[in-house]
């Protein structure tokens, strides 16, 4: 077994929470790093992931009667409930549910868990005729942009599954992971945290393209080629202010454009995830190309405009996980801008990596271009701009080559990207930084296998023989 296995085995053995005679059922799911495309997911972008060491851990024993019970020690830590019970009649229905997991900020993350439970049982799936001990272990750290809520939804349901005899895998896996926050924990999240967690390899890029989900082969990367994660110790959540903005803010546009262009839009469910389409563009942003965009479109769009004055003129928002707040405004050509730049950014640093891996400056000079555009969607952080400006003063000749913010941005964790020489120079950043905020940053550095690559077999031996 690998440490983290053995560190899991160690902490699973501790408990007394489970009946050593029954089978256990486990699941890993790594944490994702975000290297180019938060924020476009949603849009239909394309996207470059990479999976990091540290990950949640989910073991499931199915109980004889209908009681479902969740242990999460660490939840302690951070001020949340660390145990949890309910019956299988509970998972009944959606609102109820809710209801019952967001009673209080204590709760909250149950929903990332229970969600999953749902889904299982609405599909015939689930605990109709029995109940379930679930323990959870993580050592990913939350509200780090990181998807650490990803990753417990996802290791849940593959626990779970697996438990009751029908295992998901692959897309079926990840829409069902995008389902739960999008339903239950009401994250207004995409695919794309979902699917690098399942699909994601050791040190590789996975480009995905979020129309809704076609993923393209891992891109490994070069030789000499370095990836960190380093947490700006500004926290970020996908429930924020500033996200929902944002996206709402690219949903407005999509409206302006369709009505500018006479094009009709309708709300498809056929997939479970609802979203808005139309005969142009299939209902995603990142469609239009740069070009057309600034010649053609941009000059539809006001650079900001109240939520008021939108819903005093729409009776539509072509989103169904985000509103639009009167008392808002919202930079709608930025988040437009970005939706459709990005993605063209993306493809261009993949198609780099892929033929010309030694042109890091220009990889580099990508990852600032993101970065600030971030910012022009008011998704800017303090803390991750002097992270990123403490890199680039470094320069090429310190081995580190770019940075930008991750995921939903306001916040999180900075992707730095450079050479293995570049590790001393980050380590005096990351010196530094402490220095100036009283704290140390966590650092991610490395991979590992994604969901559907874990294969716990040795570990549940060792676990129930620990038991």
């Amino acid at each position: 077994m690998t440490p983290n296995e053995l560190e899991f085995a160690d902490h699973l053995a501790e408990q007394t929470f489970f009946d050593c005679a029954r089978k256990l059922i486990v699941a890993r799911a790594p944490g994702r790093l975000d290297l180019m495309g938060g924020n476009v997911d949603y849009t239909g972008g394309f996207v470059l992931q990479s999976t990091i060491r540290e990950a949640t851990w989910v073991a499931v024993q199915l109980r004889q009667d209908h009681r479902i019970r969740l242990h999460n020690p660490q939840a302690a830590l951070f001020g949340w409930q660390p145990e949890f019970e309910l019956s299988p009649d509970d998972l009944n229905h959606a609102s109820s549910l809710r209801e019952l997991c967001h009673r209080s900020e204590a709760t909250r993350w149950t929903a990332y868990v229970v969600g999953g439970l749902h889904l299982l049982q609405q599909r015939g799936l689930g605990f109709t005729h029995h109940g379930a001990d679930i323990f959870i272990h993580s050592n990913l750290p939350p509200n780090k942009g990181v998807s650490s809520s990803a990753a417990l939804e996802i290791a849940v349901l593959k626990a779970a599954s697996i438990a009751c005899g029908t295992p998901l895998t692959g897309a079926e896996l990840a829409v069902a992971g995008q389902w739960v926050e999008n339903e239950i924990a009401q994250a207004a999240c995409g695919i794309m945290d979902q699917a690098a967690i399942v699909f994601g390899q050791q040190d590789t890029l996975l480009p995905i393209l979020c129309q809704p989900l076609q993923i393209y082969p891992p891109l490994p990367l070069p030789p000499g080629v370095r990836i960190w994660g380093v947490d700006s110790m500004a926290p970020r959540s996908t429930i924020g202010t500033e996200y929902e903005r944002a996206r709402a803010a690219a949903f407005i546009a999509y409206t302006l454009l369709c009505d500018q262009l006479k094009l009709p839009f309708a709300l498809d469910t056929s997939s479970g995830i609802p979203r808005w389409k139309d005969s142009l563009w299939n209902g995603y942003l990142s469609n239009i190309e740069p070009s057309i965009f600034r010649a053609e479109y941009a000059a539809y769009l006001p650079e900001t405009l109240s939520g008021a004055a939108f819903l005093q003129a729409h009776t539509h928002h072509a989103d169904p996980f985000t509103t639009v707040k009167e008392n808002l405004d919202y930079p709608v050509r930025a988040a437009a801008r970005y939706a459709i730049e990005e993605n063209e950014r993306i493809r261009q640093f993949a198609s780099i990596i892929r033929e010309r891996p030694t042109e890091l400056p220009r990889l580099g000079e990508l990852l600032y271009q993101s970065h600030h555009a971030y910012r022009e969607c008011g998704l800017g952080s303090d803390r991750c701009d002097e992270l990123v400006e403490m890199v680039r003063q470094g320069g090429p000749g310190s081995g580190l080559h770019g940075a930008k913010m991750t995921g939903g941005g306001a916040g999180g964790t900075v992707a730095v990207f450079g050479t293995p020489d570049g590790a001393y120079a980050l380590r005096s950043i990351v010196g530094e930084f402490t220095r100036r905020h009283g704290a140390t940053p966590h650092v991610f550095e490395g991979s590992s296998a994604g969901a559907d690559i874990f294969c716990p077999t040795n570990l549940h031996r060792s676990v129930v023989q620990a038991s």
